[in-house]
């Protein structure tokens, strides 16, 4: 069973032998020659294009290992992290603040014990 589609009545199912497979079959409607195509599903159709070439990455590995020197491993990284930063600004803008880290509410007291002013006085710091 394969697939093809008619330019006018769009895709419809065949039943080919192995041998035809690349065959262009007539259309069950209009009798046109129509080429044989390969239906992706929704899934698969709508994977992003860095998971995309990810996982081509991958199964390429699986074969054929990449062989980098640390050099060239820091260069890809810090190319990926500038990336990201590009990305993240243009989704946000520069003082979105979502990317600071939070301030901490730590003290200390006199004594070097732990403080964390206007937190819960009756909790006991670890």
């Amino acid at each position: 069973m394969y697939d093809y589609k008619c330019p006018s009545h769009g895709v419809f199912q065949e039943l080919a032998p192995m041998q035809q497979h690349d065959q262009p079959q007539p259309c069950p409607q209009c009798n046109t020659r129509s080429a044989r195509v390969i239906v992706l599903p929704p899934a698969i159709a709508k994977v992003l294009k860095e998971t995309r070439e990810a996982m081509e990455r991958n199964d390429k590995a699986r074969e054929a290992p990449e062989v980098m020197s640390t050099s060239q491993y820091q260069e890809r990284e810090n190319e990926k992290k500038e990336r990201q930063r590009f990305d993240h600004r243009h989704q946000h803008g520069k003082d979105c603040g979502c990317g600071s880290k939070r301030k901490s509410n730590l003290m200390y007291t006199a004594k070097g014990d732990k403080m964390f002013p206007g937190m819960r006085p009756w909790m006991i710091s670890h």
